[in-house]
C-alpha cells in the first residue's frame, strides 16, 4: 500500500497552482529546499516521478493522481469542519469547474447561481472536447465534456444533447445562398468559428458535403459576440437551438437548410471522491440541464 503524506501532496498541488518550486515555497511559507525535499519524499513513496521539472512544471500521470488526492482531501476537510462545528462560519469551499462557453452562455449559469451561496466557484472556460485534460491534471474538480467514459478517478453522468443549428442573417442568405445551399456555395460563403479549437462548423460541412471545404473564416471567441457576428451578417455558423429559436421565429436569423442540425452529447464528469459541496453543484447542473434534449 502506498502511503501518501497529505503535506507532500498539498505541496505538489501548490507547485502546480503557482507554477514553480519557489512560488510554492512562498505560498506555503517554507523554504524552496523544504519544497524540494517534500517532492523527493513523495516520489520515493510513489515509486516514480510525479512531475517534470520544466517551466512551468508538468505533472506525470502519477502526479496528476496525487494532485487530485490533495484537492479532494481539502474538500473533505472542509466537509468535516462543517460537520464537527455546525453553525460556525467556515472559510468556504472553493471548487474549480470546466464549462464550455455555449453551455455557460445558455443554460449552465442558472444552475451554478442556485449554489453560489454555499460554495466559491472558479469557472474555467474550455471547449467540451478538451475539458477532460483539466480534470485529469487536477486543475478542476468537475467538467462538462463530450466524453461519456469516466476519466481515471472520476464518475460520469449524462446531461443531455446540445443541438446546434446552422444559421445566418437573412441578408447573408440572399447574398451567398440565393440559388441554394450547396457544397459549392458553402465553399465560398464566410463561416464564423469560436476559436481554433472549434470544429463544429467543419464537422457540419463534412457531413453536408462529404468533402473537405475551406471557406473564408472569422474567429470570434466569445459566446454573445459569436451570435452577434452571425446576426450582423459576418458569416454563417452553428448556434445552440435554445439560443437561436427565438431569432428564427422572428426572422432575425434563417436556417441554412430545413431540418438540418448537429447534435453534441454532453456529460458531467467529477472526481469520484469529492465532497458534499461538489455533489450539490452536480445536482444543480443536472437540474439546469433539463432544458437539453
Amino acid at each position: 500500500m502506498i502511503d501518501i503524506h497529505p503535506e507532500q501532496a498539498r505541496t505538489l498541488a501548490a507547485i502546480v497552482a503557482h507554477g514553480s518550486f519557489d512560488a510554492a515555497a512562498s505560498h506555503l511559507s517554507v523554504t524552496a529546499s523544504a519544497v524540494s525535499q517534500r517532492v523527493r519524499a513523495l516520489e520515493v513513496a510513489v515509486g516514480r516521478p510525479v512531475l517534470r521539472r520544466t517551466r512551468p512544471v508538468e505533472l506525470t500521470p502519477s502526479g496528476q493522481a496525487v494532485v487530485r488526492f490533495a484537492r479532494q482531501l481539502d474538500m473533505l476537510s472542509a466537509d468535516l469542519a462543517e460537520e464537527l462545528q455546525p453553525g460556525v462560519p467556515q472559510s468556504g469551499i472553493r471548487l474549480t469547474l470546466v464549462i464550455n462557453s455555449d453551455s455557460l452562455h445558455t443554460w449552465a449559469l442558472a444552475g451554478l447561481a442556485a449554489v453560489a451561496g454555499a460554495v466559491q466557484l472558479e469557472i474555467l472556460r474550455e471547449d467540451q472536447d478538451y475539458s477532460l485534460e483539466l480534470l485529469r491534471s487536477g486543475a478542476a474538480a468537475a467538467a462538462i465534456t463530450t466524453t461519456a467514459k469516466a476519466a481515471p478517478g472520476c464518475s460520469s453522468r449524462r446531461l443531455g444533447v446540445m443541438r446546434y443549428l446552422p444559421v445566418c442573417s437573412p441578408d447573408f442568405a440572399r447574398l451567398w445562398f440565393d440559388a441554394d445551399v450547396t457544397a459549392e456555395t458553402l465553399a465560398k460563403a464566410p463561416v464564423i468559428h469560436f476559436d481554433r479549437k472549434d470544429d463544429l462548423q467543419d464537422r457540419y460541412l463534412r457531413r453536408f458535403s462529404r468533402k473537405l471545404l475551406q471557406p473564408p473564416r472569422h474567429y470570434v471567441p466569445a459566446a454573445h459576440e459569436f451570435g452577434e457576428a452571425i446576426r450582423l451578417g459576418m458569416g454563417w455558423g452553428l448556434l445552440p437551438e435554445i439560443e437561436a429559436t427565438e431569432d428564427l421565429e422572428h426572422g432575425r436569423l434563417t436556417a441554412l437548410a430545413p431540418s438540418s442540425y448537429l447534435d453534441v452529447p454532453l456529460h458531467w464528469q467529477q472526481w469520484r471522491y469529492g465532497s458534499a459541496a461538489l455533489d450539490e453543484v452536480a445536482s444543480a447542473i443536472q437540474d439546469a440541464a433539463r432544458v437539453l434534449r
